[in-house]
């Protein structure tokens, strides 16, 4: 086996450092949600764990439609083949959701509208003038007025309480414009809205650093996002498990330069002609990125291995179960959890939820 010229401090930490959302107990707790622009399913898993009841998914990948089949095949899922899953179809979603759902519904919507539009990650090599800037926002013909549709459904069926996630970028875009008017849109029909609040899941046990947008809503009162932990969670917590047996492990292959280049870094070092980053064992990782969807974007260096993480490895690091298995093309494997929102982070904003507005709520009745 090849090995870096600098080895990583050799120090594995304790796994007892870090929580893989399958280890915590599902208590039902009878709040029952749906699911917008759902992805593989990071932000429900959350849900699920904090003791949620899906009634329905909504996507229109059909690959990422695949994987929440496959792993939670009693869920509804709304998208491809039997659906579009296409949100911005006001009308074909509004018929799928009144089979299910009535309006004033005492449940949680959930959803991170696609983000690419907003994303600084994902334009920060490119300049505004290079076809492949995306950095459009509200400009982008397909995916820039998806927070709009999604607010339009809320206002709609009205649940007890909302959840919207999406990129830091959603805040600086268009200085804030367009963001301030759906949270007034929200408003005016009887929700309290928080601010606008970015939280890095490293805060909150998730061995990354990864910044992510949230704003809270309930007809109920005030949200209080939960508290930050001291203690953050190196990466090698979640990546010392053996990867013996498990799905989603298969090792890109690299051409032999590469690979001399890679052994050359240090921990924390970047290889800029690759553009991929060396993981530092006793620190959180970088943000796991999603990539592009022809292929593009890469995974971090292994803290010991002169490779690029797995499809499996990223889940990790993600906090997904190892017993969670994403569906199609590797690179959309990557997309998918790059895409997702960590489990354990949306397993206490669930819980919060529950506590604030559905505990509370039943102790008045």
């Amino acid at each position: 086996m090849l090995n870096y010229k600098e080895p990583s401090d050799s120090r594995l930490l304790s796994s007892s450092d870090y929580s893989p959302i399958d280890k915590i107990q599902i208590i039902d707790n009878g709040i029952r949600i749906v699911s917008f622009f759902s992805g593989c399913g990071g932000l429900d898993l959350g849900f699920e764990r904090a003791g949620y009841k899906h009634l329905a998914c909504i996507d229109i990948n059909e690959h990422f439609c695949n994987t929440l089949r496959a792993n939670r095949p009693s869920w509804k899922i709304i998208g491809p083949p039997q659906s579009t899953g296409d949100v911005s179809n006001r009308k074909e979603m509004e018929k799928e959701l009144r089979k299910i759902i009535k309006p004033n519904f005492n449940g949680v919507f959930i959803g991170g509208p696609p983000c690419q539009p907003f994303s600084i990650a994902a334009n920060q090599r490119f300049k505004k003038s290079d076809k492949n800037f995306k950095r459009i926002g509200f400009n982008h013909k397909t995916q820039g007025n998806l927070l709009f549709d999604y607010v339009w459904y809320i206002r709609k069926f009205k649940p007890a309480a909302f959840v919207i996630e999406n990129v830091t970028g959603l805040l600086t875009v268009d200085g804030g414009k367009q963001l301030a008017k759906a949270v007034s849109m929200l408003k005016e029909v009887g929700y309290h809205v928080s601010k606008p609040t970015v939280i890095n899941a490293v805060d909150y046990g998730v061995p990354q650093i990864r910044k992510r947008l949230f704003v809270v809503g309930s007809i109920k009162g005030d949200f209080i996002f939960p508290k930050s932990k001291n203690k953050k969670t190196p990466c090698i917590a979640a990546l010392q498990a053996s990867v013996q047996n498990v799905k989603n492990h298969e090792i890109r292959s690299h051409d032999a330069q590469s690979v001399k280049r890679y052994m050359m870094l240090k921990p924390k070092e970047r290889d800029n002609l690759g553009r991929v980053n060396r993981l530092d064992p006793n620190k959180p990782s970088l943000t796991v990125i999603a990539g592009g969807m022809k292929g593009g974007g890469r995974s971090h260096l292994h803290p010991f291995v002169p490779r690029t993480l797995s499809v499996r490895e990223s889940a990790r690091l993600q906090t997904f179960p190892d017993d969670f298995v994403f569906y199609g093309p590797i690179a959309r494997q990557f997309t998918q959890v790059g895409n997702a929102v960590p489990p354990i982070l949306a397993f206490q904003i669930a819980k919060e939820i529950e506590k604030q507005f559905f505990k509370r709520s039943r102790q008045d009745e």
